[in-house]
């Protein structure tokens, strides 16, 4: 300038301008241009999908406009020359001397910043569900962050993407700043609200209340109702005063209604509710309503194997034990009977009014057989029915439907001695008998098949077999006393072991065994006892043995004339023991 004689105030003025930018230059040179930074740069031209960036460095930076594009926008908000944008710094020179910028992270650093800065963890958020990926759910809450799927709610949804495009509220449970991670939890923020209202609720809940709810679940016992805050059970019982087999015939989920408080525990925080007690109870006044004897119609609804339940109306049902279903019939399943639904009628038997249980009977509301019995079979009538079944006392038989008669073993024979009716009588077996009696109180008929016949003891047995007979029998028996002989079929006697050999024997076996013939002779024949004594001394002699044993003697053996009978008589007893004489043996001066 002073070469070609500028005057002095231009020198002046462009020598300050010169300086001011020298100034500048080296202001900017000395600025602290470090990677991963946020700078402030000018946009100073586009050439086609790059924007040239100047941000005071020695050269200039390159940016894509795709990175003007917003995540989600169709459009963009591209930039223009003379723009001043924000950008990171990402590397200082490359390889090429260039330096790398990025619109795109610059502004996603600055929302990480910001949401540091305004929250922290346990803070809640609101944001809008973008997509689905893997594991949950992405939520932008100013960044976007992470919703895991096992935190989108109490109890997992079966799709979580329902939730995308909503907008939801969460806390925040983990905030990595080193990974710039943030994960969120709706179930979180719903349970600690729901605590709180939990806890606001069960200060106001009282039994006795009806308050307003919403059925949220129903199980096989019973259906969970949202008091607002806090679930209640609403028990399949406390349903309705009727029977209720199924909780989906009374609520649906997501149904409004009203439930009365029955029982709160405030330390297990657990509520249960009620249907049936907002209206009074059936059983007020039941005894007035259904007095004991008195004949309702109902209907069955449940079926047991011992009984049946009958409704006598909504509420109210009563059991029909399986006893009390017919006089006669042999029922060994109510269902052989009666079938759900059917009509019935009932007789109150008995009311327990504090367990609520009504005891009902069928065959009284029928007329009873037993009370024809005595006047259908008078005693000593024959009567012939089926073997029915077989104790170790009797047979009972079948008589009528239902009407069973006892036939004893004792009146199975009258010679013969039974140890079990099977020796007489077999199952499902016709039978004629002889009524012996009725009891028409406990139910009971007597029979007697031995009552067919005369009794042989009247007669026949004395005439046939007499004192000092010989006959011939077979060893049935033996016992430490003696031996059994039977005579003829049905008909014994009793071998005493004093009469079994001349010499004296410890035991039975040493003389005779079971099924030896024998030869034995008539000692005596008990008609009131049914007892026959038999001898085998002095078989062939048909006079009385000289000498006789003690027990057979009455008991002692007491010196003649002690007795007070002549001196030389001897009573002659029975080998059953001493029932009385039988015959005398001559004395001395007697004749023959």
């Amino acid at each position: 300038m002073r070469q070609f004689d500028a005057p002095l105030e231009a020198e002046e003025k462009i020598q300050s301008e010169f300086e001011a930018e020298i100034a500048e230059w080296i202001k900017q040179s000395d600025k602290d241009y470090e990677a991963n930074k946020i700078v402030t740069g000018k946009v100073v031209e586009i050439r086609g999908e790059e924007v040239v960036i100047d941000i005071g460095y020695k050269s200039e930076g390159l940016i894509r406009l795709d990175e003007w594009r917003d995540e989600g926008v169709d459009g963009a908000n591209y930039p223009k020359v003379g723009d001043t944008v924000e950008v990171l710094l990402e590397t200082v020179e490359d390889e090429n001397g260039t330096i790398s910028l990025s619109y795109r992270k610059a502004k996603r650093q600055k929302e990480w910043n910001e949401v540091l800065a305004k929250h922290k963890e346990g803070d809640v958020v609101a944001g809008k569900v973008l997509k689905k990926i893997k594991g949950g759910l992405l939520v932008n809450i100013g960044v976007n962050v992470f919703l895991p799927a096992s935190q989108v709610d109490i109890r997992r949804p079966p799709d979580i993407g329902l939730y995308i495009d909503q907008t939801i509220e969460c806390t925040i449970l983990k905030i990595d700043e080193l990974r710039r991670n943030i994960v969120v939890s709706r179930r979180k923020l719903i349970e600690d609200r729901r605590t709180v209202q939990r806890e606001k609720l069960m200060s106001e809940l009282q039994e006795g209340q009806v308050r307003k709810g919403v059925v949220k679940n129903i199980a096989e016992f019973g259906a969970f109702v949202d008091l607002g805050g806090i679930d209640g059970l609403l028990h399949i019982t406390d349903m309705g005063w009727h029977r209720v087999t199924n909780p989906h015939d009374v609520v649906k989920i997501e149904q409004e209604l009203e439930v009365f408080i029955l029982h709160i525990d405030k330390e297990r925080q657990k509520i249960a509710l009620s249907l049936k007690h907002k209206t009074p109870s059936p059983w007020q006044d039941i005894e007035a309503k259904y007095p004991e004897n008195s004949k309702h119609q109902g209907e069955v609804v449940n079926i047991m194997p011992y009984g049946a339940f009958v409704k006598l109306e909504p509420g109210i049902e009563g059991l029909v034990h399986i006893s009390e279903m017919s006089w006669t019939k042999r029922i060994s399943h109510p269902n052989e009977v009666l079938s759900t639904g059917d009509k019935v009628e009932v007789q109150v038997l008995k009311i327990n009014h504090d367990k609520k249980e009504i005891s009902l009977g069928m065959k009284q509301c029928q007329q009873n057989p037993w009370d024809e019995v005595a006047k259908k079979y008078p005693n000593g009538m024959q009567v012939t029915g089926t073997v029915r079944n077989l104790t170790n006392y009797g047979a009972f038989i079948e008589i009528e439907e239902g009407i069973d008669g006892l036939l004893h073993v004792s009146d199975m024979s009258y010679v013969r001695k039974v140890s079990n009716p099977s020796e007489v009588v077999q199952k499902g077996q016709k039978v004629t008998c002889i009524v012996l009696s009725v009891d028409q109180e406990r139910k009971r008929v007597a029979l007697g098949l031995k009552q067919m016949g005369k009794d042989p003891w009247e007669g026949d047995i004395p005439e046939r077999f007499k004192p000092g007979q010989k006959v011939k029998g077979k060893i049935t028996k033996l016992t430490n006393f003696g031996v059994f002989v039977e005579l003829e079929p049905g008909l014994e006697g009793l071998l005493h072991i004093s009469e079994l050999s001349e010499n004296k024997i410890e035991s039975p076996e040493e003389v005779v065994k079971v099924g030896d013939d024998v030869d034995v002779k008539v000692l005596r024949v008990d008609t009131k006892d049914r007892k026959i004594g038999l001898s085998m001394k002095n078989v062939d002699d048909p006079t009385v043995p000289d000498e006789l044993p003690d027990e057979l003697m009455g008991g002692d053996n007491k010196p003649s004339g002690s007795s007070g009978k002549p001196e030389g008589k001897k009573d002659l007893r029975g080998g059953t023991g001493a029932a009385g004489p039988l015959f005398q043996l001559p004395g001395q001066g007697d004749e023959e």
